[in-house]
């Protein structure tokens, strides 16, 4: 047999309920989304099973009846085996085990979904921890009811999901989950005091400017971050591609310097218990002077996304920074007419939004120097003198002001500069003579 042979692909139905609440369009872009996470975590969705309901079904989240057309599905009607029936709702630990036992199947709701994306694309210390609290803590009320369905043997079974981990319900016990998680904690905290030690001794080295990149997942906020910073970081065309925040200085640099950071992307319906753990992570952007809100122009459910960042931020407080709407990806939403049509649509409804896309250099560049006039608007004209017998300040100066005149005479160079006031008040300190 030929070593070159890959492991079949994993196959899912998904299995959903639209509630009288709930809106066709809103539906449909909910279960798009489970199909775009399902295809992240290595799944191929080939059919989708929807029940229209008063309510969720208190047993197992789909009636009797759909139990029984999932059930004939996966045991004759399907082309392939069916690994695992993905949920767009998250359900309860007896739900999910009543599912599972009606179609012999094993089932995995949205928020165990996103825990494994996490749980894969997690890289940091930080984020690895974070992650494993939340599947810790979503974990802990599963475990008897997988235990039941396991029967009395106790069978091993891989982690969340079926995937991941590998540790048997008897080993999982809840105290073990509890004490783990208090561990977990506490490396969090002292990882947390010593980013902020580190920041702090940024922030006195010198003083830079900052940006964050927030919206939702898969907007293009990573393919943006590398045109504005000139930086090779990870671009998917997956949800959660990249979960820990990546920092680079605007490309080509300015005055002042500013950073840019690229922040976990936003969905609908995150686990509570990932926003919580991620909050650190998200804090990147309660440091910014700037928050560039990206958002992809061409999906038509971009207004829904809107709301869920919005949300988001306000949890984490940066509601009230400065924010400036990016509409990326309008080289997606059709031909040329489509595009102006599209532009000036979104320029009516979101005055000062930034339409673009990051893949043109133009666009790019224009965006950057928004950026600058932003933080350039805060600077301050002054005069410096710097003698000759000082000129190693030369340096300084140029890497932290915007010269905008220099002379000289016999005593050393003036200089007309622009620049912020903490770098200027700085420079004029190491001036002053001693004493």
């Amino acid at each position: 047999m030929s070593v070159e042979l890959r492991e079949k692909p994993a196959v899912a139905i998904v299995a959903a309920v639209q509630l009288p609440s709930v809106s066709d369009v809103e539906f449909e872009s909910s279960l798009a989304e489970l199909r775009e996470l399902a295809k992240t975590l290595g799944y191929t969705v080939v059919d989708t099973f929807i029940q229209k309901r008063g309510s969720f079904d208190t047993t197992s989240y789909v009636g009797v009846g759909k139990c029984e057309e999932i059930a004939h599905y996966v045991e004759h009607t399907a082309d392939r085996e069916i690994d695992a029936i993905l949920v767009d709702h998250e359900i309860s630990p007896s739900q999910a085990r009543n599912l599972e036992k009606a179609t012999g199947c094993p089932v995995m709701d949205r928020t165990m979904v996103i825990l494994e994306i996490f749980h894969n694309n997690a890289r940091s210390r930080a984020a690895k921890a974070q992650v494993e609290i939340a599947r810790l803590g979503y974990m802990a009320p599963r475990l008897r009811e997988a235990a039941k369905l396991a029967g009395p043997q106790g069978r091993q079974r891989s982690g969340v999901g079926g995937r991941g981990a590998g540790e048997s319900h008897t080993e999982l016990d809840r105290r073990k989950i509890r004490d783990r998680i208090a561990e977990l904690q506490l490396e969090i905290v002292a990882m947390d005091a010593e980013r902020q030690t580190q920041r702090a001794r940024r922030q006195e080295r010198q003083s830079l400017a900052s940006v964050a990149l927030v919206g939702y997942t898969n907007a293009g906020k990573s393919t943006l971050m590398r045109a504005l910073t000139g930086s090779e970081v990870l671009v998917a065309n997956k949800l959660f591609a990249t979960l820990d925040t990546t920092v680079r200085t605007l490309h080509p640099e300015s005055v002042p310097r500013v950073l840019v950071s690229d922040t976990v992307g936003f969905i609908k319906n995150l686990p509570h218990g990932l926003v919580a753990s991620f909050k650190s992570t998200l804090d990147e952007a309660l440091d910014a002077g700037l928050l560039l809100h990206v958002i992809d122009a061409s999906d038509p459910g971009f207004e829904r996304q809107l709301e869920v960042t919005d949300h988001v931020l306000a949890e984490i407080s940066a509601d009230t920074l400065p924010r400036l709407r990016i509409f990326n990806k309008i080289d997606h939403v059709g031909n040329e007419a489509a595009q102006v049509e599209c532009t000036a649509r979104l320029r009516e409804q979101y005055p000062d939004c930034v339409v673009m896309s990051a893949v043109r250099p133009d666009d790019v560049a224009c965006l950057h120097q928004i950026i600058v006039d932003f933080f350039q608007a805060a600077l301050v004209e002054a005069e410096l003198f710097i003698p000759w017998s000082a000129q190693q300040l030369r340096g300084e100066l140029f890497a932290n002001c915007q010269v905008l005149a220099e002379r000289a005479d016999e005593n050393g160079a003036f200089f007309s500069i622009r620049g912020e006031q903490a770098a200027i008040d700085s420079l004029r300190e190491r001036l002053s003579p001693a004493g």
